[in-house]
């Protein structure tokens, strides 16, 4: 945290990132990068670009079983954008990543997803005694981002899939109307195998078994440039609404909401509403309710109602620790312990960073010379 605490004017980003910058109007950076962002497409300017997407989709998948691959968490985004990928005639392989911890109305509402739009499902069960032990070595660690073991596994599993399958375009349900605002600097890098695996072998020791990483050298060239593998995030190409988007699941399919961002995993849920905020001081609301706030889905004042309430109810937190304890076969002694031992950076362990920087400055300008991206996220 800053000194001196300061809140953005436009939006509810504050000091708790403490790297933030306000002008001197005092609207934070992350405002002002939004609204200078050119990959966000909502309403009529993007119609064109999305129908060329789906158009091209369809043309590379000719002649296969599949024309791409979609992973379903069973959350809104995904579950949205597998109801819309249906009606545009695409023929997505669905997939699946079970790390442990789903909640029975993740698994109901991927059911009914996949039984309305007829898709394949093919569900990867992550070896339980793996997951724990990274679970374990990360809470050792003492750094951030606590959800790193399950957001790896969740995409590299997806592209190695999508190898197997011979299916280059993956799509991702991610956008910028719901999550346009994060701040780096309460986390690094998901897709970091190399700071993944260096906390593990301090913590666990070894390698993970069963657990299959992504490499700097797949993701930065392998993927994007030999196999010519693309993330596409087709709902940066339409007005998309969350509550919108939430009463057409609920009226086509059934569809249950969470109540909260990242329902669908109950990991996630213990760690973003109440080991962030208790332990780190992060409270993720901030930058979900700043996104929907520069993108038009909400006002500054209902955003700061939102804050207003409690992160949990005593009774369910209560459940969800102790739940949280029984699944990691620890004691609640030791959860304790884990919640006010010292904090570390996760640059404390080995990481990617200056390779990555190195890397997307010849990136770059590989890109501006050819006028190609050449990297799997477009």
């Amino acid at each position: 945290m800053a000194e001196k605490y300061q809140i953005c004017k436009y939006c509810v980003m504050d000091t708790s990132d403490p790297v933030i910058s306000f002008n001197d109007q005092g609207v934070c950076n992350h405002c002002e990068g939004f609204r200078a962002r050119k990959d966000w497409f909502p309403g009529d300017s993007g119609k064109n670009k999305l129908n060329a997407l789906i158009d091209s989709i369809k043309g590379e998948g000719r002649g296969k079983e599949y024309d791409c691959i979609l992973g379903l968490s069973g959350g809104v985004d995904s579950s949205y954008l597998a109801l819309k990928a249906y009606e545009w005639g695409l023929r997505p392989l669905v997939f699946h990543v079970d790390a442990g911890w789903n909640s029975e109305l993740a698994v109901a509402n991927i059911e009914k997803v996949v039984k309305h739009c007829g898709y394949d499902l093919h569900t990867h069960v992550v070896d339980w005694e793996t997951m724990r032990g990274l679970h374990l070595a990360f809470m050792n660690a003492g750094i951030a981002n606590q959800d790193i073991p399950q957001d790896h596994i969740f995409l590299s599993s997806q592209y190695h899939f999508a190898i197997k399958n011979n299916i280059r375009t993956i799509l991702s349900g991610g956008n910028l109307a719901t999550e346009s605002i994060f701040p780096t600097s309460w986390h690094n890098d998901a897709m970091d195998s190399i700071n993944l695996l260096d906390i593990h072998k301090k913590y666990a020791g070894g390698k993970p078994k069963n657990y299959q990483t992504i490499s700097m050298f797949e993701y930065y060239f392998w993927y994007p440039i030999v196999l010519k593998m693309r993330t596409v995030r087709p709902l940066n190409f339409m007005d998309f609404n969350k509550e919108a988007a939430i009463g057409v699941l609920e009226d086509v399919i059934g569809w249950r909401s969470y109540g909260r961002k990242h329902g669908e995993s109950i990991f996630t849920k213990l760690f973003q509403n109440y080991i962030l905020p208790t332990r780190f001081g992060y409270d993720k609301r901030r930058p979900h309710l700043s996104s929907l706030i520069v993108s038009g889905q909400m006002t500054r004042t209902q955003a700061e109602n939102e804050l207003l309430k409690p992160l949990y109810d005593a009774n369910e937190l209560e459940q969800d620790i102790e739940y949280f304890c029984k699944k990691l076969r620890i004691e609640r002694a030791e959860f304790e312990d884990f919640m006010t031992a010292p904090l570390r950076s996760y640059k404390e362990f080995r990481n990617w960073d200056r390779k990555q920087r190195a890397i997307k400055f010849i990136q770059n300008g590989a890109e501006r010379i050819t006028g190609k991206r050449l990297r799997v996220y477009s």
